[in-house]
Formats: structure tokens, C-alpha cells, sequence
């Protein structure tokens, strides 16, 4: 579990799983031997080079809220991918010992609806799924949810068993992908990856942060920022996405945090050449 101060707001890691296997299924471009010629990429591969990838929430705490974005893959839900499929983990234990509560949850922000960012939005209790975080208004981008209301999901009923449940109790709140969510965080279209992606934008007290969802997928991404993933709704779109992205924070003091990225998991992003990296300080998990 790692945690970032970001003025007044405290960002905190709650790790679901980590994975070296996707990666020839999401970027077969990076290669090991391209991953091990790049000096800084060392903590997010493994030791055969392949890339590393974590899914994780992160909890944001304001003096207003406290907000869960993405919510990983979640327990018992049925999944085409076997090692995900009716999965039994312990994200709520780990959620738990992070200092949370489910019932303290204000708000619950999912940047798009595949099936690793919205898999705890509900829970199976009495043979129901029922919303996960029974206080929270959990907020849809209007984008996201119009395109996967009536598109075919690839690793089962996604929308199903952890989108549909929550506007069946009322907890679901449609927004535009300009969003104030509160004084210090609002919603940033990137859009590429989904249609209506979001990417989540924190000012307080003169700092600057940005959990990027999956804009950027993998640290490798902003070395190679024409790296579209497999999973891209528009490939295009995504790496025109992730270069004005790159132009516009680098060399600037606002802290990347990777939804996917494995520990350090955030960084600021500065030139390296003609390119670009991710500065960042090896932390101790705590």
C-alpha cells in the first residue's frame, strides 16, 4: 500500500492483484528485450522482462468526501479470462487494514466500465449483487455509459453484474466528462482507450495530481507514447491522447499516478531527449 500528500488531499493505494501475464495480450510491442533496454524501467517489469502491471483502487480523501476511484475486478463474478473468473480475493480485507470503511465512502469514480475498473461496485449478498458501498453516489461518464449500454462485452456481463445493479438502487449519477466533483477534484477527458475514458484531476493547496485510469496503461507508454494497447476502443485516438498528454505535464510539477502502474506507481513525467520518462522515488510500502 503506498499513499501520495498532494496538498490537503491524501491519495492512498489499495492493491487488488498484480500480473506479469497480460502483457503480450495488451502491448505485444513491449517486448522484454525493448523493456530491458530502457534504464528507468526497472521496478515495472519483472525479473524476465516482461511488464508488470497492478490493479489497484485509489482512495482520494478531501475535507468534502472520500472518493474510490475504480473498484479492480471484484470476487465471484463470472469472467472470460480464467484466472479472473469468479475470482475470490481479499481487496476487502485489504481495503479494511488500509483505514477504510465501505460505509465512509462518499463517492465512487469509475474513468470507464471495463471489466478491471468496476468489478467492486457491487458485492453477491442473498443472491443479489448489491452496490458494494451502500452510502456512495457512484459517477458514469455520460460517454462511457451510452457506448457500453448497447456494446458487446468481451469478458462477460460487465455492465451486468457491476454497472446495472447500482442504477437499479439509485446510487448512479450520470455526469459529463467535465465534471467538478468537488472543490480540489474534477473528471479530465482522455478520451482513446473508451469512448467516454476520464482520467481524474486533483488541485489543493498550490499542488498538482493526476491518476491517469488507462490513458496510459504501462510506464513503457510514455517512452513510446504511439504504443497502443490491444484493449483501445480507437488506437488513434489513444496515442494522440497520451502525446497531447505528454506535452502538456511534462516538465510540470503534477504528480502521474498509474492506475495500472506497478510500485512506485506515481511520478512526474520530464524529458528524456526526444522523448519522455517517469521520475520517480522508490517508496516503502507501508
Amino acid at each position: 500500500m503506498l499513499s501520495w500528500q498532494i496538498g490537503d488531499v491524501r491519495v492512498t493505494q489499495v492493491v487488488e492483484l498484480t500480473t506479469a501475464s497480460l502483457g503480450p495480450h495488451l502491448l505485444p510491442q513491449a517486448t522484454p528485450e525493448a523493456m530491458q533496454s530502457i534504464p528507468w524501467m526497472a521496478p515495472f517489469i519483472d525479473e524476465r522482462g516482461r511488464i508488470v502491471l497492478s490493479i489497484h483502487a485509489l482512495v482520494i480523501e478531501t475535507s468534502e468526501q472520500t472518493i474510490v476511484v475504480d473498484t479492480c475486478i471484484g470476487n465471484d463474478k463470472p469472467r472470460a479470462y480464467p484466472k479472473w473468473n469468479l475470482m475470490q480475493g481479499d481487496f476487502l480485507q485489504r481495503f479494511a487494514a488500509a483505514g477504510f470503511t465501505t460505509e465512509q465512502v462518499d463517492t465512487v469514480l469509475c474513468t470507464h466500465m471495463h471489466v478491471d475498473h468496476v468489478g467492486w461496485n457491487t458485492q453477491w449478498v442473498d443472491g443479489a449483487w448489491q452496490p458494494t458501498f451502500p452510502r456512495a453516489q457512484y459517477l458514469f461518464a455520460e460517454d462511457e455509459w451510452q457506448h457500453w449500454r448497447h456494446e458487446a462485452q468481451e469478458y462477460g456481463p460487465v455492465i451486468e453484474d457491476s454497472v446495472q445493479p447500482i442504477f437499479d438502487a439509485g446510487q448512479a449519477v450520470i455526469v459529463p466528462q467535465h465534471h467538478q466533483v468537488t472543490a480540489e477534484v474534477s473528471l479530465q477527458p482522455t478520451p482513446g482507450h473508451t469512448p467516454g475514458h476520464v482520467s481524474v484531476n486533483i488541485q489543493s493547496n498550490g499542488e498538482a495530481g493526476i491518476i491517469t485510469g488507462d490513458m496510459i496503461h504501462h510506464p513503457c507508454q510514455i517512452a513510446h507514447p504511439h504504443w497502443s494497447t490491444l484493449a483501445d476502443t480507437d488506437p488513434s485516438a489513444a496515442a494522440d491522447t497520451r502525446a497531447e498528454f505528454l506535452q502538456r505535464y511534462g516538465d510540470q510539477p503534477v504528480l502521474v499516478i498509474g492506475t495500472h502502474f506497478a510500485a512506485p506507481t506515481a511520478g512526474h513525467i520530464v524529458k528524456d531527449g526526444d522523448a519522455y520518462r517517469l521520475s520517480y522515488t522508490l517508496m516503502q510500502e507501508i
